[in-house]
């Protein structure tokens, strides 16, 4: 089992012909239930900032636009995933097991990311990686 969790929530743009990608949170989590706990409330921290409900009193009046109806609709897609018990059961299932989650999704211009992985992982792959010296 492993006990310790590295999160990562990030967007990736195009600027100037290059991807850029922007960190919008890092967690350690010490625990799975944890790292879980993180990424579902990532999930649902972007999703109110990219459609936030049009009675909130910090929005000016008609600051909300409706878009159409094929548009990608990332809001929802972490919603969705955020309520998915059989999601949150294999996100669950493949970081104890020591293998990295990632959980994407984009609209026309801005992929968003979720990543978890075990922090023993990736001590243990370092660990067996060989150090390579040019010259020796």
């Amino acid at each position: 089992m492993h006990d310790e969790f590295l999160c990562h929530v990030t967007a990736y743009g195009v600027c100037d012909g290059r991807r850029i990608g922007v960190p919008l949170g890092t967690y350690r989590a010490p625990t799975l239930a944890l790292a879980l706990w993180w990424l579902r409330d990532r999930a649902s921290w972007m999703a109110e900032r990219l459609d936030p409900q049009p009675d909130n009193p910090h929005l000016p009046r008609a600051a909300l636009t409706p878009v159409a109806d094929d548009a990608p609709d990332v809001p929802r897609v972490l919603r969705t995933w955020c309520a998915d018990d059989l999601q949150q059961e294999l996100v669950a299932e493949e970081l104890a097991a020591g293998r990295l989650v990632r959980i994407a999704t984009s609209d026309d211009t801005t992929e968003y990311e979720l990543m978890a992985e075990s922090v023993d992982a990736l001590r243990m792959q370092r660990a067996s990686t060989p150090l390579v010296v040019a010259g020796y």
